[in-house]
């Protein structure tokens, strides 16, 4: 039974291949603290505004965009521990914590849209009069404030599902403000005051269908399933087609964080220790074909396997 590492400084042979630095911080710290300031001097601005048109909407809206400031907080907080080096507690350091923020945006999310269908749904029950041209300037201020913050977040969501999820909060802020500017114009072209709640429950529906995969995504990789970019299935056919490969078992593959993947396997080669170079070139491949950037990898001879505890083994 053999163990190889692809770092040469180490005498003992233990595969885990690190094929190239991914930091999670793509897009800037910069960026991120000027959004959260601008963000946070908005819901300022708004909540003083709600007060003065005593505005529930706009209230409301600024409590959503409240949620948005902690979400990109928590965010930003992620990503700055995720660079941490690893210390014998946190023998992989605190990427994880990536996939922690993820999750929390998503469910600020999901709760933000609870929060503004409640509030549509009473507004619904009982229109109260409101000072539609002050909401429509307000909202319209909201808009460029959130549509900014998404495009400077923009840059990081392809690779990032923690960026990815404080873009597309950013995106559904704007949405719903939007929505809300629009329901001021028309409250004050046509005096229908139930339009406003109407509006800002059909941009909670959609905010909705937006967030669920957001949602099932980082929870997954909480609960350290196969991440979506990875196809697990074709990893493990691609391992037992290597020529000394005979088996492949305690098989696993899982998100470190929400940009970096892990694979630990066993592979079983009768003919004997493959080598270096070989396992070497096996990191290389499973790195720039599926996405998978730290690999641990055991090789045995087959006569006296080492089989994983787990009961469900994906083995």
């Amino acid at each position: 039974m053999n163990d190889l590492h692809s770092h040469q400084d180490h005498q003992h042979h233990h595969a885990h291949h690190h094929a190239h630095d991914i930091s999670p911080d793509s897009i800037g710290h910069k960026i991120f603290a000027t959004a959260i300031v601008l963000n946070a001097t908005f819901v300022v601005v708004e909540v003083g505004f709600g007060l003065h048109a005593d505005s529930l909407s706009l209230l409301a809206d600024a409590g959503h965009n409240f949620s948005d400031v902690i979400g990109l907080f928590a965010s930003w907080a992620a990503m700055i521990m995720a660079k941490r080096l690893p210390t014998t507690r946190f023998t992989y350091g605190l990427r994880s914590s990536t996939i922690l923020a993820a999750l929390a945006n998503a469910m600020l999310l999901l709760i933000a849209v609870g929060g503004v269908t409640w509030e549509a749904i009473m507004r619904l029950n009982s229109p109260q009069a409101v000072n539609g041209m002050m909401i429509t300037w307000v909202a319209l201020f909201g808009v460029v404030i959130n549509v900014a913050t998404a495009l400077m977040l923009m840059r990081g969501r392809k690779d990032d599902i923690n960026q990815r999820g404080a873009y597309l909060h950013m995106l559904g802020d704007a949405a719903i403000a939007l929505g809300v500017a629009a329901g001021g114009v028309l409250v004050v072209k046509t005096g229908w005051l139930w339009l406003d709640p109407a509006i800002s429950l059909v941009i909670a529906i959609l905010i909705l269908v937006g967030t669920w995969g957001l949602f099932k995504q980082s929870f997954r990789l909480a609960l350290q399933a196969v991440p979506d970019q990875v196809d697990a299935e074709a990893v493990k056919t691609y391992l037992s087609s290597l020529p000394p490969v005979s088996a492949v078992h305690d098989f696993h593959v899982w998100g470190m964080s929400t940009t970096e993947n892990a694979l630990t396997a066993h592979l079983v080669t009768p003919a004997g220790h493959p080598g270096d170079a070989f396992l070497h070139g096996v990191s290389e491949e499973l790195a720039h074909h599926f996405h998978i950037h730290h690999v641990t990898i055991q090789t045995e001879l087959g006569d006296n396997q080492c089989v994983c505890s787990l009961v469900n083994d994906a083995g």
